[in-house]
C-alpha cells in the first residue's frame, strides 16, 4: 500500500505515527490544480508543520493530549501563492523582473533569474550585453546559443540560468542522482553540552509552541522566510539578519516578514553583535548557498560549540552534496532544471506549477523539523542539524507523491470533509494596516485547536530594528 503524502512527511519529521489520527482534512477540488499532484504535497507539508507545532504545545505545557489539526485546502492554496494575493495599499506587487523568463535557445530553452539587480548586471554580462539591454537584446543573443551552454557560461559569471531538462535527463545528471540519494529532510545531532530549558508557554490569548524561542533569520526570497514567518506566527522572537548591501525587495518583505523583525549586520565587521544575538539564541536558520556563510564561522558545527544546544536548520536551492552544491538556485529554476517544466508543459513549450510550490512547501517542511528538533531537544538538551533543499522536494513531489485516490484526504484515515470546491482565495485572505501601510494579504494555513489564526504584528520596514532580542 501506497503511503500517505502526510504520513510520508511525518516519518521524515521522525514523529509518533499514531498522533497522525488526530489531523483532519478539508479536501476541495479545483485547488492547486496541476498534471503533478500539488495539491497533496502541499496539504502534507502545512498538516506536518501544525501537527509539528501541535506536538510541542503539548511537550511545553504538559497536557494530556490528542492533537487537533485541521488542514484546509482553501486555506494552503490561498498561503501558497501569498505573493500574488499581497496588496500594499491597494497596489500589487511585481513577482518577475523582465529578465527573469524563459527563452528560446538554439537548441531548446533556458530560464533566467534576473530579479535583484546584481543578478540582472551578471546575466547581462555574460552575456556580452549592456546592463540596460532589453528583453529583445537577450532573447537575440539567446537564440544564437546552446541551452546548456548559456547555462555555464552565467553560473561562471556568478549570474542565473538553467536549460531545460526532461525528468529522464535531470535523472541521469550528476546532481540529480545525488539528490536521489537523499531523504526529503535530512537531520542528526549537533556534538554539545545540554541547551537551555524552555519555560512552558503560558498567558492568555492563543497557545503558542514557540513562545520564548529566540530565531535568527538569516534567510532571502521564499522558502526560508515562509519557515521563519511561520515560527513568528508559533509564537518565536524571530529577529531577520541582513547583510546592510543586499536589501529585500520591499514587496518580498512585506509578504514575509509578518509577527518578525529585520535588522542589518555586516557579518565581517559586526561579528560581537551577531555573537552577543547567537549567546542566547535558540533556533539558526540560513538560506545561503551551502559553504556561503563558512568564512563568518557559521558552520553548524562552529556554532553549536558557540551555542550549546543549538538548533541549526539549513536551506539550499540544490542540496549541500553533487556538483551543483555550490550554484545559487530559485524555485522557478529547480523546475526547469528538474523536469517539472517539461511535466507541466511539453519539452516544445514549458509550463510551470500553479503556485512556486517547492519554495513554499519546503519552507513549511523546514518550520517542521525546526519544531520537532525543538520537542526533542526537550527530552535531552542535545542539538540539532535539520537539512532541505528545494531540489528534494522537487524530486518528492515527482516520484513520491501519491495523488488523492478519488475524494479521499489520502490521510490512512477516515478524517476527511469531501467533494467541496476551491470557489478562490477571499476567505483566507484579511486586512490590516502597518508600517508598510494597508495590507491585504493571505491568513497562515498552519492551525491546530487553540492555537493562533494570524500573525501578531504586520511586516516591519526592512533592517529598521536594532539588532537585540525582545
Amino acid at each position: 500500500m501506497t503511503q500517505s503524502p502526510m504520513a510520508a512527511v511525518w516519518r521524515e519529521l521522525g514523529g509518533d505515527p499514531t498522533l497522525l489520527a488526530g489531523v483532519s482534512t478539508v479536501v476541495r477540488a479545483g485547488a492547486l490544480e496541476a498534471r503533478l499532484p500539488v495539491r497533496e504535497m502541499a496539504r502534507a507539508c502545512v498538516g506536518g508543520c501544525a501537527l509539528a507545532a501541535a506536538e510541542l504545545a503539548a511537550e511545553r505545557t504538559g497536557r494530556a493530549w490528542v492533537p487537533h489539526v485541521t488542514v484546509d485546502d482553501g486555506a494552503v492554496a490561498t498561503a501558497f501563492v501569498s505573493e500574488r494575493h499581497l496588496r500594499v495599499d491597494g497596489r500589487a506587487p511585481v513577482s518577475f523582473a523582465p529578465l527573469s523568463r524563459f527563452w528560446r535557445t538554439a537548441d531548446g530553452w533556458v530560464r533566467t533569474h534576473a530579479n535583484y539587480p546584481h543578478h540582472r548586471t551578471r546575466l547581462t554580462a555574460a552575456l556580452g550585453l549592456a546592463d540596460d539591454a532589453t528583453p529583445e537584446d537577450v532573447a537575440a543573443v539567446l537564440a544564437e546559443r546552446p541551452a546548456r551552454e548559456v547555462e555555464e557560461t552565467v553560473y561562471a559569471a556568478g549570474g542565473l540560468a538553467v536549460a531545460l531538462r526532461t525528468p529522464e535527463e535531470w535523472a541521469a545528471h550528476a546532481q540529480g542522482r545525488a539528490v536521489a540519494a537523499r531523504p526529503l529532510i535530512e537531520r542528526g545531532l549537533l556534538d554539545s553540552p545540554p541547551a537551555r530549558a524552555l519555560a512552558p508557554p503560558g498567558g492568555a490569548g492563543p497557545l503558542l509552541p514557540a513562545a520564548g524561542v529566540r530565531v535568527l533569520d538569516l534567510t532571502r526570497v521564499i522558502a526560508g522566510p515562509v519557515a521563519t514567518r511561520t515560527l513568528a506566527l508559533l509564537g518565536a522572537d524571530v529577529l531577520r539578519v541582513d547583510a546592510p548591501h543586499l536589501p529585500e525587495a520591499a514587496d518580498a518583505h512585506a509578504d514575509t516578514g509578518f509577527g518578525k523583525r529585520s535588522t542589518t549586520l555586516d557579518l565581517a565587521t559586526d561579528r560581537r553583535q551577531f555573537q552577543e544575538l547567537l549567546a542566547t539564541a535558540d533556533v539558526v536558520v540560513t538560506g545561503y548557498r551551502p559553504g556561503a556563510l563558512d568564512r563568518f564561522g557559521l558552520t553548524p558545527e562552529a556554532l553549536a560549540e558557540r551555542r550549546p544546544g543549538l538548533v541549526v536548520a539549513q536551506l539550499s536551492a540544490w542540496g549541500a552534496y553533487g556538483p551543483w552544491s555550490g550554484r545559487r538556485g530559485f524555485d522557478s529554476l529547480v523546475q526547469v532544471a528538474t523536469g517539472i517544466a517539461v511535466t507541466e508543459g511539453s519539452a516544445e513549450q514549458p509550463g510551470a506549477l500553479p503556485a512556486q510550490a517547492l519554495d513554499h512547501g519546503t519552507g513549511y517542511l523546514l518550520a517542521a523539523a525546526v519544531l520537532r528538533a525543538l520537542t526533542e531537544r526537550s527530552g535531552d538538551g542535545r542539538g540539532r542539524l535539520v537539512r532541505l533543499a528545494l531540489a528534494q522536494t522537487a524530486a518528492w513531489l515527482t516520484d513520491g507523491v501519491a495523488r488523492d485516490p478519488g475524494d479521499s484526504a489520502g490521510l490512512g484515515t477516515e478524517n476527511a470533509a469531501t467533494g467541496l470546491p476551491y470557489e478562490g482565495p477571499d476567505t483566507w485572505l484579511t486586512d490590516r494596516d502597518g508600517p508598510a501601510g494597508h495590507l491585504r494579504y493571505a491568513l497562515p494555513p498552519v492551525t491546530f485547536a487553540d492555537g493562533p489564526t494570524d500573525w501578531a504584528r504586520p511586516p516591519g520596514t526592512w533592517g529598521a530594528d536594532a539588532p537585540r532580542w525582545l
